[in-house]
């Protein structure tokens, strides 16, 4: 079909999952999450009742041959939805039984997140399927994993899952990128471009209102080979210091040791509009007076007769400062 059709589709089938629930998150192309909760009481029905009415409703209207799962957990519905043909429907129930008569024998490539890779590493250990993740100490699947990813791999092996259902669309991220004059060693250097590229990105946030959920460092070496590495940030954030400490936290993991670095690139993650950002408290100031300092810097930025120029951090005062690549190529000096 033609993109354009596709579209006004996907807005027909959100328009019609609306009237049953307003917690609906469209997942392109062809995928709905909703959140029930508040609706069953409501439609006097239970979880197969209403998810059978909303696939008659699909049909009816649309046309749509639609296959669902309902669970306790958005993971678990996923899981369910997956290998259920269209027509039908597969429900679990919130029941520590239910739960896990349906997640233990399942192979380990059907938990959210668990790519070939991953799978072939916990193949090599023996370890196949979900029941196999349970049973295993959650220590021991960190140090094959790593800690973050090995403690949400075992979590979800029990079905935890706290993930909600967003009905706001998640917006695409930002990006900049450094791209050295000469292929460069020093570490210093690479930080100083990290500085850079972090100021870059909350200026950008900022402007337009956003915060990020996540962010991603990808270093491309003189061999043109590169190295990725992704973290979720320990509080949704637009600010340059906070940014920059994941991004200096995403570079150590690289281990680099003499190597020669070409471009150093920083991604956020998963944006959202940041009304919607929390700040955790403590009794230390020492983070309020960096963020004081931004504020005059974007009111300052914000004066076109000042120019972008005007204030930056300190750090790259001392030489020429690192450049950044804007989208569309043009590039952007502190």
């Amino acid at each position: 079909m033609p993109p354009h059709h596709d579209a006004q589709l996907a807005e027909r089938v959100r328009r019609l999952l609306e009237n049953i629930t307003p917690q609906v998150q469209m997942i392109e192309p062809d995928t709905a999450v909703l959140d029930l909760t508040g609706a069953l009481p409501y439609f006097q029905r239970d979880a197969r009742g209403l998810s059978e009415l909303i696939q008659l409703r699909t049909l009816a209207h649309l046309g749509l041959h639609s296959a669902a799962g309902t669970g306790p957990t958005r993971m678990l519905a996923a899981m369910a939805c997956a290998l259920t043909d269209p027509g039908r429907c597969t429900v679990i129930p919130d029941s520590p039984e239910a739960i896990t008569g349906f997640l233990r024998p399942r192979p380990v490539r059907e938990l959210p997140g668990v790519g070939t890779r991953t799978a072939a590493t916990l193949a090599d250990y023996g370890l196949h399927t979900v029941g196999d993740l349970a049973d295993i100490p959650q220590t021991t699947l960190q140090r094959l994993l790593g800690a973050r990813w090995g403690r949400t791999l075992h979590e979800r092996a029990y079905g935890h899952d706290t993930t909600a259902v967003d009905s706001i669309p998640a917006q695409a991220g930002m990006s900049c990128e450094h791209r050295f004059d000469r292929d460069e060693l020093d570490p210093a250097q690479h930080r100083r471009a990290l500085i850079a590229l972090a100021d870059n990105l909350g200026t950008r946030l900022r402007a337009a209102g956003q915060i990020t959920i996540g962010m991603t460092c990808t270093v491309r070496y003189a061999d043109a080979s590169s190295t990725c590495r992704s973290r979720t940030l320990p509080e949704p954030t637009q600010h340059t210091a906070l940014l920059a400490r994941t991004a200096y936290t995403l570079y150590e993991s690289f281990g680099l040791q003499r190597a020669r670095v070409r471009s150093i690139a920083l991604r956020t993650d998963t944006l959202r509009p940041d009304g919607r950002a929390t700040r955790q408290l403590t009794l230390d100031n020492s983070d309020d007076r960096p963020l004081v300092i931004e504020a005059v810097a974007d009111r300052a930025r914000a004066r076109a007769r000042y120019g972008q120029q005007v204030l930056y951090p300190a750090t790259l005062a001392l030489t020429k400062a690192p450049t950044a690549d804007r989208p569309g190529g043009a590039r952007l000096s502190w």
